[in-house]
Formats: C-alpha cells, sequence, structure tokens
C-alpha cells in the first residue's frame, strides 16, 4: 500500500439512498399512494415499464440491509423519508404505523453505529397532493412545514442531521419542464413557480425544525458544471445562461438573497416576480449544504433548445456512464471550491456521487468486477481530497448508491449500486467497488491510491 496522506480526522464515510428507490411496499400499512407511484404505473413512463413495488424491499429487509452497512463499515447512510406513509392524504390524519416505520430503521442504525441523515422529501409527493396542483400550488411550501414539524417532533431526536430536499432542480426540470419524472408536465410557465415553491419549502422547513430540534439541517442541490463549448460569445453566454438555470438557481437565492439575473432572459415572460417577504424567507440560515455531482456539460449555443439556449456537446475521447454522463472528477473539485467562493465557507457534504456502468457477470467464485466503478470512486475521491487542501470545508462523503435500485424513469435498466441487488430473488452481492469503499473507510482515504 502506497503511503498517501489520509482525510481529515472526523471525515465522514457514508452512502445514500431514497425512498422510493428502495422500500417497496409503497402502500403497506396504510400509506397512501404517491406521484411516483401512480406515474410508474402508467404506460410509457417507464423505460422497462417497471416501477417500485418491490424495488429492494427495503420496507421488509431493512435488518438484513443494515447488516450489510455495518460489513461496509459505513459511519452514516443518507436515506429519505416517504411523506405519503406518515400523511396518506399528504395533510390531516397521521399514519402512526409509517412513523413506526421510521422509528424502527433510525433506531437499527443507532444500535449499528451509523449516523443517520435522513431527507424530508426526496420526489415523491403524495398523490392527494397532486392532485391539488403539487409544487404549483403555494400552499405546497406549507404542506411541507407541517410534515416536517409533525416528523421532527416525533422522530427527530433520533438523528441529529437532516435534510430538508433532494435535488430541487431535478423536480422542476424533470418534472414540469421535460415531463420525464412525476408529474409529468411539460410547462415553462410552471418551472420557475415550482422551483420558488420548493425553495419557500425548504426555508420553512428550517424553521419548524429550529422549533422543535437542536441538531442540524441543510438542503441538498445537484451541480453540474458548465463549460463553453468555444470562446466565441455566443457560447459563452449559453454556456452561462445554463450555469444560472441550473446551479445558481437555487443558490443564489438561500445565500445571497437574489436570483440569478439570467432567469428572466430565460423564462421571459414567465419569469414570475417575486415579494420581499419571500426573499427573506430564503435567506433562513441553514448550517450545512449538500452537493450531489455526477458530471460537467459543454455547452453551445442552440436557440432551438430552450429554455436556456444551449446544448451540450459531446467530448471527443472521453468516458461516458450509462447515463451519458461524462466522468469528469475535476469538476467535483472545480465545484466545491467556487461554492467557497462564492458562498462562503458553509459546511459542505458530497451527498451523492457514483456511475451506472453496464456491470460484468458474476465470476464462478461469486465476485462482480467492476473495475470502471472503482475507478470513478477512486478519481473522484481523490478530488474532493484536493479540494480539502485547497481549503474547502467538505465534511464527509455519501457514496451513491448503496444498493442497485429503481432509477426512476430508466427503472431497473441502471445499475448504480455498491450492492449488487438480484430483483428477481433480492439477493444482495458487494462488488468490487465496495470492497473498495470499505477500505477508503477504514484508511480514511489512505488506501484510495493503493493498486
Amino acid at each position: 500500500m502506497t503511503d498517501v496522506a489520509q482525510f481529515p480526522p472526523g471525515f465522514l464515510w457514508g452512502a445514500a439512498t431514497s425512498a422510493y428507490q428502495i422500500e417497496g411496499s409503497p402502500l403497506a400499512d396504510g400509506a397512501g399512494p404517491s406521484n411516483w407511484h401512480l406515474f410508474s404505473h402508467r404506460d410509457g413512463t417507464i423505460s422497462d415499464a417497471s416501477n417500485g413495488d418491490i424495488a429492494c424491499d427495503h420496507y421488509r429487509r431493512f435488518g438484513e440491509d443494515i447488516g450489510l452497512m455495518r460489513q461496509l463499515g459505513l459511519q452514516a447512510y443518507r436515506f429519505s423519508l416517504s411523506w405519503s406513509r406518515i400523511f396518506p392524504a399528504g395533510t390531516g390524519k397521521i399514519n402512526q404505523k409509517g412513523l413506526d416505520f421510521y422509528r424502527r430503521l433510525l433506531n437499527a442504525l443507532l444500535d449499528a453505529g451509523i449516523q443517520p441523515y435522513p431527507t424530508l422529501f426526496h420526489w415523491d409527493l403524495p398523490a392527494a397532493l397532486d392532485e391539488r396542483g403539487g409544487w404549483t400550488n403555494s400552499d405546497c411550501a406549507h404542506w411541507l412545514a407541517d410534515y416536517a414539524q409533525t416528523v421532527f417532533g416525533a422522530l427527530g431526536g433520533l438523528a441529529e442531521n437532516w435534510t430538508t430536499l433532494n435535488e430541487p432542480w431535478v423536480i422542476a426540470d424533470a418534472g414540469f419542464l421535460d415531463g420525464i419524472h412525476a408529474p409529468g408536465h411539460r410547462s415553462l410557465q410552471e418551472t420557475p413557480l415550482v422551483a420558488h415553491n420548493l425553495l419557500r419549502a425548504h426555508a420553512l422547513a428550517v424553521q419548524a425544525f429550529r422549533a422543535e430540534s437542536n441538531g442540524r439541517i441543510g438542503i441538498v442541490v445537484n451541480i453540474e458544471p458548465k463549460y463553453a463549448a468555444s470562446d466565441q460569445r455566443g457560447d459563452q453566454t449559453a454556456a452561462e445562461r445554463a450555469h444560472a438555470y441550473m446551479n445558481r438557481q437555487y443558490l443564489d437565492p438561500l445565500f445571497l438573497g437574489g436570483y440569478p439575473d439570467e432567469l428572466a432572459e430565460v423564462f421571459g415572460d414567465y419569469w414570475p416576480r417575486h415579494n420581499e417577504a419571500d426573499m427573506r424567507l430564503l435567506r433562513t440560515p441553514f448550517d450545512f449544504l449538500g452537493v450531489n455531482y455526477y458530471t460537467r456539460s459543454v455547452n453551445r449555443a442552440d436557440g432551438n433548445n430552450l429554455p436556456v439556449r444551449a446544448s451540450p456537446v459531446a467530448q471527443p475521447g472521453a468516458e461516458y456512464t450509462e447515463m451519458g454522463w461524462e466522468v469528469f472528477p475535476r469538476g467535483l473539485k472545480e465545484t466545491l471550491l467556487w461554492i467557497k467562493r462564492r458562498y462562503g465557507d458553509i459546511p459542505l457534504y458530497v451527498t451523492e456521487n457514483g456511475a451506472a456502468f453496464k456491470d460484468p457477470p458474476l465470476t464462478a467464485q461469486g465476485r462482480l468486477h467492476d473495475a470502471r466503478r472503482v475507478e470513478y470512486y477512486r478519481t473522484h475521491l481523490n478530488a474532493c481530497r484536493e479540494a480539502i487542501g485547497s481549503g474547502v470545508n467538505l465534511k464527509g462523503y455519501f457514496a451513491w448508491s448503496l444498493f442497485d435500485n429503481f432509477e426512476w424513469s430508466y427503472g431497473y435498466s441502471k445499475r448504480f449500486g455498491l450492492i449488487h441487488v438480484d430483483f428477481d430473488t433480492q439477493k444482495r452481492i458487494f462488488k468490487d467497488s465496495a470492497y473498495f469503499f470499505s477500505e477508503a473507510i477504514l484508511s480514511n482515504g489512505a488506501s484510495i491510491d493503493s493498486d
């Protein structure tokens, strides 16, 4: 083993999942349907015509799964709660059995010595709220705050670190602009309204947390750095618009108190006026920022590709994952440094980072040699270490994902997991990437450059 610098003492090593992607049993024990349950049961929405009815069966197998987490040596586990398990109608009557499930899960994690990092909302909105307009309805921010208050009051003492929302950009863009995620809308007018309501919901949930808990709370955003395809002014401004739309739209209001000027150009007549009270609300202080990083995009001007009038350009010779995402570890370091420069020295976590590759067959010895995923983790962990060396206040790293799971509109056709799941038998098998990650945890990163 090569003697290399470890990560700082206390650096946190974890893995991440989300409720609808792994739990299964979406209507069990009094739970209500979510918009993703309904969406995945509609013809033509999921590429392999699957749904999350069983997924990884984590709802029934969480004890076994926590045992696997212990074998990996995970210090933390990031997961989400299903809103409709706790409030079947989104508001009103509480489903005690739903709360009890998450209480059992949290207690089991604590008994195993694994820190829970729960997320309130990871895309699966109660279907009853979707019928009332969902995130297009300004009341939805208060619905989330009421749900949050219930959760924090009942479970807040079992976890010190919470997050409000996961990837609000994906919710707005994929769910309300492109229509490839639930609820399947395609509306340029709705998209900025949804984005703003999500940030309002985050702020109100933070306030609910402060009233119920002494712990720490943050939000998780996905950041994709935007590069211009050339030094021509058109490509430069196209990349700036794309950056404002995907990245700065969700961070500038929280830290700087205003939306990027470019968004008025992006949305045109559909860009709303935001009142001062809302903008003050969005500045509600929180404790840490979660950053999900997978790739970058290189952009050229394209007047036909609305709303940003920019299109990504494939890079010759670059490696791409099964999702069509360029493998670009340098972008993770640059992203973390950009956040520090623009928004200050807030504590950061890499809350998702990983890759979907086509896994090889199991060997005769039952091993799964996912060498490309191992290299992905190696290079991106090195990018994290370099960012720390450059002064970034990075507190931890969560691999995406702990398991192969239901990958939203791709169904089960894309595999991100450290742990292979046979969805017919529910058998779990550690991939080589799991063993690599386990050694990284044990050595606090000293092993990641070893041969």
